[in-house]
């Protein structure tokens, strides 16, 4: 394995940890704070919350940096 694999493998574990985190996030904000009207539309619906979560922990966490290969 050379040094590109290793990092290429960490970003993928970073991107993962996000996902996780952000999907727990996402139900716990639904369970604690949620809505209590039922109105709305992600709020009120657990399975929509976690992956709102989830989607946003993904965003967080993913790294897009570009190496500056010009020296």
């Amino acid at each position: 394995m050379n040094i590109k694999d290793i990092i290429n493998n960490i970003n993928w574990i970073r991107l993962a940890l996000g996902f996780t985190l952000g999907a727990i996030s996402g139900y716990a904000y639904y369970y604690y704070v949620g809505c209590a009207s039922g109105t709305c539309p992600i709020q009120s619906n657990p399975l929509l919350m976690t992956l709102y979560g989830a989607g946003m922990g993904g965003v967080l966490f993913f790294s897009n940096k570009k190496k500056n290969t010009n020296k």
